[in-house]
C-alpha cells in the first residue's frame, strides 16, 4: 500500500521559513517525478514545484509565484522529498500536498498527471 506522509507545517510570521517533508513509503521511490501542490480556501488546487528522478542530477522547477523563495528537494536514499520556504508570505496560507507519479523521468505541472498523494500539512503565514 502506498503512503505519502507529509510533517513540518506550522504557524510561521511573515518573512520565516520551514521546510516540509514527505517520506513514501510502499512503492519504489526512483524513478518517480515528486511534487508539491497547495490549496488554500476557496481556491483550487495550485502547482508549486516538481522534480524528476534522474541517475545524476534531478532536475526541478517551479511556480512563478515561489520561484527564489522556496526549494524542492530529494534524497532518495531515504524515500523522501522536501520544500523549504523562505521568505514566506501571507499568501503561501495554504494546505500543502505531496505528490508522487507513477515511474517516468519526466517533470510534471499538473495534479492530474500525479497518481499518489498525502493528506497535506497545514501552514499558515501570519502578517
Amino acid at each position: 500500500q502506498v503512503q505519502l506522509v507529509e510533517s513540518g507545517g506550522g504557524l510561521v510570521q511573515a518573512g520565516g521559513s520551514l521546510r516540509l517533508s514527505c517520506t513514501a513509503s510502499g512503492w519504489t521511490f526512483t524513478r518517480r517525478t515528486m511534487g508539491w501542490f497547495r490549496q488554500a480556501p476557496g481556491k483550487e488546487r495550485e502547482f508549486v514545484a516538481t522534480i524528476n528522478f534522474s541517475w545524476s542530477v534531478s532536475n526541478s522547477y517551479y511556480a512563478d509565484s515561489v520561484k527564489g523563495r522556496f526549494t524542492i528537494s530529494r534524497d532518495n536514499a531515504k524515500n523522501t522529498v522536501y520544500l523549504q520556504m523562505n521568505s514566506l508570505k501571507p499568501e503561501d496560507t495554504a494546505v500543502y500536498y505531496c505528490a508522487g507519479t507513477r515511474p517516468t523521468y519526466n517533470p510534471y505541472y499538473a495534479a492530474s498527471d500525479y497518481d499518489y498523494w498525502g493528506q497535506g500539512t497545514q501552514v499558515t503565514v501570519s502578517s
